[in-house]
């Protein structure tokens, strides 16, 4: 799929396990509206869209019967892709993008490259234990296959941080605000940035 002029895209996923929707504008406003089993994933979707000023509309179910996994890491699967797909050739974007948040005694950094290649560093201290009904370790996933399906370089590290909330919902707006400095247009800057002429 290749993006609009608005910078958009739609798309779905339907497996055995889990179904998932999306559509998004990466010039948007930060409007969102966001329906999962996982109210915690919830929140941390309505946090990413909110703070990286993307337009999210998001459907998933899944076997949440059996654990938050499959649910989790299709969402992430189909918003990068999502991502990728509005993005286009990624002509006259920023590229890069870093943010680093605090919440209350948690500082989380992210620094990322919408380079077209997939890499994912996760520096984040979560031991096994639940957000409501969310396994805190499912962050990790979530932030792996977005950055795989949306062809990014990512970076997340924990520099402080004991409550698991507050670690996990400064990891998300970080990204957000992260993605909101990669995904501006640079007004100086009409080409593909990068002296290869392509981002893959």
């Amino acid at each position: 799929m290749s993006a609009s002029p608005s910078r958009s895209a739609t798309l779905s996923r339907s497996t055995q396990e889990t179904q998932v929707s999306v559509s998004l504008c990466l010039d948007g406003n930060g409007t969102h509206d966001v329906q999962t089993p996982l109210p915690f994933l919830d929140h941390m979707l309505e946090q990413l869209a909110r703070h990286s000023l993307m337009n999210l509309e998001l459907r998933a179910s899944g076997d949440t019967q059996v654990d938050g996994h499959h649910t989790t890491e299709d969402v992430g699967i189909v918003l990068g892709q999502a991502v990728h797909d509005a993005l286009g050739e990624r002509r006259g974007i920023q590229r890069f993008g870093t943010a680093t948040i605090p919440m209350d005694e948690a500082l989380i950094r992210v620094t990322l490259d919408l380079s077209g290649r997939p890499y994912f560093v996760w520096k984040v201290d979560l031991p096994k234990a639940q957000i409501g009904t969310w396994d805190a370790e499912l962050a990790e996933v979530f932030f792996e296959a977005f950055a795989r399906t949306a062809r990014i370089n990512l970076h997340v590290e924990q520099l402080s941080g004991r409550n698991l909330h507050h670690i996990v919902e400064a990891s998300f707006k970080a990204l957000a605000r992260a993605l909101r400095s990669a995904l501006e247009l640079d007004p100086r800057a009409g080409e593909i940035p990068s002296t290869k002429g392509i981002l893959v």
